[in-house]
């Protein structure tokens, strides 16, 4: 059986939304490989428990990692997807979107823009 690739668990980074079947991270690495990171539309309205889980997501990156890059890892790639190239953007270049050692920052200006809830102390879903 092959080796999964080596990968960097967030300590602290909460597991997901509780409550709601809602990721935030993975397990295990997958032995195929990290899943691309890619811009998804999103189709979340304000107010539905879509734009909520996106933007409780948020609100745990920026306070787990504040506007410094942080490493991708076991961070799940299908929430990140939701908010990459937009809020979440790469933070090195040439930027691998399969490797769970690339690098990503929060752009800050559209983030506040676009989830300003996310910057402050407490979020209540």
């Amino acid at each position: 059986m092959a080796r999964p690739p080596e990968m960097t668990k967030h300590r602290g980074f909460p597991s997901g939304l509780p409550g709601h079947g809602h990721h935030f991270t993975i397990r295990r690495a997958n032995e195929k490989g990290a899943t691309p990171l890619k811009p998804l539309q999103r189709l979340a309205r304000p107010g539905t428990i879509e734009q909520k889980v996106d933007a409780a997501f948020l609100h745990a990156l920026w306070h787990h990692f504040g506007p410094e890059p942080f490493e991708r890892g076991n961070l799940d790639a299908g929430r990140l997807n939701l908010l990459f190239g937009r809020e979440v953007v790469p933070a090195e270049s040439p930027f691998d979107p399969t490797s769970y050692d690339a690098l990503l920052r929060i752009d800050e200006k559209v983030a506040r823009k676009n989830f300003p809830e996310s910057f402050e102390d407490v979020f209540e879903v």
